[in-house]
């Protein structure tokens, strides 16, 4: 009972998706991609390396990974981002507990790369995440963003040794534009939980961020990528409690 189904969800990852697949060869007995309607290559670029590709339109971010997992045919899944890349060195990891008999679930370390630095401070390292684990049982919970996986009671979590690798963003305008993106949806969430943006929050809490990012956690030991993530953190904080002064006032975002 060691079969392993690699789950992706996609929508226009044409820059990602060929680099994520590729490593997966000898490791998944069966690679799904979910596509939210992409209008780039990334479904040809998919079934060009013996993916099963399926077509759904986009829902939230826990739905959707749920749809792709009950497609899965094998026991374990093995959950990616398109931005996703599993090393050489957690694929031998992962290759050798397969053979030993897979059990419980399996938390792997992430390695980001920002604009083709690696970033091992700032909080964004070891950014570690259960990406290995049963299929029967498990779900992805949350509506808006940041899912979170739900393991059956009482499963036991084995800690991997090598990275998984996070090609997180190509460029600093990608950047902002994620956080355009992802601040209102974190705006959402907290308005639908009755939360408010005080003067506090909206006047302090950027400055705690950077401070912390930078400082504290030791981003600034990452150089000018170190300082340019702090800087966009402490905005991505910023935006989101705008926009949910703006909801609360009965604006759109």
């Amino acid at each position: 009972m060691n079969g392993i189904s690699a789950v992706i969800i996609t929508r226009n990852e044409e820059r990602n998706i060929g680099r994520c697949l590729e490593p997966l060869s000898g490791l998944a007995d069966e690679v799904i991609v979910v596509d939210a309607e992409s209008t780039d290559d990334t479904r040809a670029i998919a079934a060009s390396h013996g993916a099963r590709v399926q077509v759904r339109t986009w829902t939230n971010y826990s739905d959707q990974k749920n749809f792709a997992n009950d497609l899965a045919s094998h026991p374990y899944i093995l959950s990616l981002d398109a931005d996703e890349v599993v090393s050489d060195g957690l694929k031998a990891e992962l290759l050798q507990h397969k053979a030993a008999g897979l059990h419980g679930a399996y938390r792997m370390k992430r390695l980001t790369n920002y604009c083709g630095s690696w970033v091992r401070h700032g909080g964004w390292y070891p950014d570690a995440k259960v990406r290995l684990f049963p299929r029967e049982g498990t779900r992805w919970e949350g509506e808006h963003v940041h899912e979170t996986l739900a393991l059956p009671s009482g499963t036991s979590i084995t800690e991997l040794e090598h990275d998984l690798l996070h090609y997180s963003y190509h460029s600093v305008q990608d950047h902002a534009e994620r956080i355009e993106r992802y601040s209102t949806l974190h705006a959402e969430a907290l308005h639908a939980r009755g939360k408010h943006a005080g003067w506090v929050k909206r006047n302090l809490s950027p400055t705690f961020k950077f401070v912390q990012g930078y400082l504290l956690q030791g981003g600034f030991l990452d150089g000018k990528a170190g300082c340019t993530i702090a800087r966009m953190s402490a905005r991505a904080v910023r935006l989101k409690y705008l926009k949910l002064q703006r909801l609360d006032r009965g604006e759109s975002t």
